[in-house]
């Protein structure tokens, strides 16, 4: 269950984490947050379920949101992992349809709930954030678009080299390299890109007697983005 946070932090310190307001000056941080609803989720904790009737949109200030979908037959589809500084929530917000994903805790999270109609306000008043929604609403179009190319045109090992990009250019330690962490475990990337565990087990086998990837405990370290980068590319045929 979702209770109340203690927060002793004002909104302005809490809320600048958010990728669309981090250009705003402090008391606007501070009039969003007053409109918030401030939350803990432990681990594990549904957030929202598919379908629900809740209009909310959720700041994550601190933690991990796993947003999913499950089949009738219980397969999992995950759709992603957002991180502090996201949000989630906004398209039931927008267009007053009932939940389109599941949303689950995957670590102790610290969330700002803002009801839709002070949000549907907030864009109305603030051009900057309008255009930051915009900017993010097209991005996730983007990104969903090459996820159905993905499905459609390519093949399993190349369906999880480019889950792995994706995961790993976020996540940069170098100019050519990157660790991705948490790493996602087999199950849970076989459910990212729609195969079986053992798919993924024996590609990612492949990858390390490649010298790509190297497997450290919760991690995944990519040796060479730019030799992945180009794999994904070329299977893509771009």
């Amino acid at each position: 269950m979702l209770t109340q946070a203690k927060r002793h932090t004002p909104a302005s310190s809490l809320l600048a984490v958010i990728t669309e307001f981090r250009a705003l000056p402090a008391r606007d941080l501070e009039e969003i947050g007053q409109r918030c609803q401030w939350r803990n989720a432990a681990a594990g904790d549904v957030v929202l379920r598919y379908q629900d009737g809740g209009d909310s949109v959720f700041f994550i200030v601190q933690g991990t949101i796993r947003l999913t979908h499950y089949s009738r037959s219980g397969h999992e589809v995950i759709l992603g992992d957002l991180c502090a500084g996201e949000m989630f929530g906004e398209l039931a917000a927008i267009d007053g349809q009932r939940r389109s994903a599941t949303g689950v805790a995957r670590t102790d999270a610290l969330l700002a709930a803002m009801p839709a109609a002070a949000f549907r306000e907030l864009i109305h008043a603030n051009h900057q954030i309008a255009v930051a929604i915009l900017r993010r609403l097209a991005g996730q179009v983007r990104r969903l678009t090459e996820r159905v190319f993905d499905f459609s045109t390519l093949a399993v090992r190349n369906r999880i080299h480019a889950a792995l990009l994706r995961l790993a250019q976020d996540q940069m330690t170098g100019p050519n390299q990157a660790t991705i962490t948490p790493a996602p475990t087999h199950i849970d990337l076989a459910n990212m890109i729609s195969t079986h565990r053992e798919a993924v087990t024996r590609e990612l086998n492949e990858l390390v007697r490649a010298d790509l990837i190297r497997r450290e405990e919760h991690r995944i370290v990519i040796l060479d983005l730019a030799r992945l980068r180009r794999m994904v590319q070329e299977a893509r045929g771009w």
